[in-house]
């Protein structure tokens, strides 16, 4: 490859990887931030509901990408790959930056959680339309035996959209009080998103079309029913199946555990709350290289088995790395310095009522420390009884040693590790399966249903997977008997292993073991 088209190649990568990159900002900023969202858009009489309704809406933007992908992809593949994801970027963008803006449900009630999961449907159709096209918009530019090198460059951009997105809420935090982030300050994430839409729309204004569109273009050659030719050809839909439930699939479940499922754990279920943004940001820069090397290496060896492997060693691995993870920050496995534990009990105003809050603070030998908040809301002076129970809401967090907190990076980082195994040659997998005329809208489909529906639905069906567990052995336990699931913690898991495993099958059966890499 000669220097000046290395030259163009790299400008193209650096316009589509800038605004995809910043889509993915807006996208996790609001997964990042699920914990706060929940006490502000829902009702807080329920903070397990409130927070199980936060990842739904979440989850929401995900199961509307496939309709994104439709829309944008028909256009992209009619009008072209350079305005379509423009158009997108600003829809994402003008989202993200209103949500930031909505009042809370204390201020307009029901009204709060309606218009986030309308906006919330828009960032999702955007972001349906903006992958396929910046990866086709790179693999067209890239040309035959290079893809998946050089579209791995933009597979790096939702990883890097997520540290980003890390970096502006750690900042927002630092420069204010705990109550005034919690209070205002979280919106600020969203408001600084609309910043860097403006200059990637300039960017990405001054970009070309694609040379093999414009060509196709030229030639007169464009689909006129891209949706009926993608999906009404016998063939072609043959290959939306088999990328979806033979790669796609597998791949969305990997890279949403790795990432968000991982994020989540760490802080609702180990409770590291405040060291959670660095060990996901220290594995995370540790990780992303190996985006751009598997790409590389795919383009030498074949996507297929590439994949397939990361996949499966993931179904494999997930229940002992969770609970390698768990153990190592549990309380069960440390010495309690019994001089050093405190117990405060305080009665504290809320709205109108007060409530009992009970804090209990431990030490380790280890360094470790643990805090637990239980709040018993009271009523007329007793507490108040929801559901036949006193309602009570416990917070637990920790703070663990250097060795601890290198040991829960180390595993997180093989996790997305896995990420780039599966997620590396994907784009170029998908790009090159579908001809050139109708690449957007078909590549795009099965791209998200396999990421927006079966990966984007992970965090809220692991949640429910792991609360359910829990409510069964608190049962359990009431009626003077053993809890019916060990471990329940890790029943989450149970979703992406499944669905690895049945991905894996499919694709190690019907796919076809052949590199695409060289296949035009």
């Amino acid at each position: 490859m000669n220097q000046h088209k290395k030259s163009s190649l790299w400008s193209v990568i650096g316009a589509s990887s800038v605004g995809t990159m910043i889509e993915w900002y807006d996208f996790y900023i609001f997964g990042s931030l699920a914990t706060i969202i929940s006490t502000k858009f829902f009702p807080s009489d329920n903070p397990t509901a409130a927070f199980l309704s936060t990842l739904a809406t979440f989850a929401a933007g995900f199961v509307v990408r496939p309709f994104g992908a439709l829309f944008f992809g028909r256009l992209g593949d009619l009008i072209g790959r350079k305005y379509t994801f423009m158009v997108t970027l600003l829809l994402m963008g003008g989202a993200t930056f209103m949500i930031g803006c909505i009042p809370s449900y204390e201020t307009i009630g029901f009204m709060a959680p309606t218009l986030v999961l309308i906006l919330r449907l828009l960032q999702g159709l955007a972001l349906g339309g903006e992958y396929g096209g910046a990866a086709t918009y790179v693999a067209e530019h890239a040309g035959p035996g290079q893809r998946g090198y050089w579209t791995s460059w933009i597979q790096t951009t939702a990883t890097i959209g997520l540290f980003v997105s890390l970096i502006v809420i750690m900042v927002t935090k630092s420069s204010m009080t705990k109550e005034a982030f919690e209070d205002w300050g979280w919106r600020v994430p969203f408001w600084v998103s609309i910043l860097m839409i403006l200059v990637s729309y300039l960017i990405r204004k001054n970009m070309s079309e694609s040379p093999e569109f414009a060509k196709v273009k030229a030639e007169g050659k464009t689909s006129k029913n891209p949706l009926k030719e993608s999906f009404g050809h016998k063939l072609n839909f043959k290959f939306v199946l088999l990328a979806l439930f033979g790669l796609v699939m597998g791949q969305g479940v990997v890279w949403y555990t790795g990432q968000f499922y991982a994020m989540s754990f760490i802080e609702k279920t180990m409770g590291l709350v405040d060291q959670k943004g660095d060990i996901m940001m220290i594995a995370i820069l540790m990780a992303t290289p190996f985006f751009v090397f598997f790409g590389w290496l795919s383009d030498r060896i074949g996507r297929k088995w590439l994949m397939l492997i990361g996949i499966l060693i993931a179904v494999v691995s997930y229940r002992p790395v969770y609970k390698a993870m768990y153990e190592t920050t549990s309380i069960k496995n440390k010495t309690e310095i019994t001089a050093k534990t405190v117990l405060l009990a305080e009665t504290k105003e809320n709205k109108d009522a007060l409530d009992s809050v009970y804090t209990t603070t431990k030490e380790f030998t280890d360094g470790a420390t643990w805090k637990e908040v239980k709040t018993v809301a009271l009523e007329n002076g007793v507490a108040k009884i929801v559901d036949g129970k006193p309602k009570v809401d416990k917070v637990t967090t920790m703070v663990v040693n250097d060795s601890d907190k290198w040991m829960v990076t180390l595993l997180v980082f093989f996790q997305i590790f896995l990420v780039t195994m599966v997620y590396g040659p994907t784009a170029a997998f998908l790009v090159e399966l579908f001809p050139a005329k109708i690449r957007y809208t078909s590549m795009s489909l099965p791209y998200h249903i396999g990421n927006g529906i079966f990966g984007g639905l992970l965090p809220a069906i692991a949640t429910s997977l792991v609360v359910s567990a829990g409510k069964l052995n608190d049962a359990a336990v009431a009626a003077g008997n053993e809890p019916v699931v060990q471990d329940a913690y890790l029943e989450g898991l149970w979703y992406p292993i499944i669905i690895g495993a049945i991905c894996f099958v499919i694709g190690a059966i019907y796919v076809d073991g052949k590199s695409t890499a060289h296949k035009e």
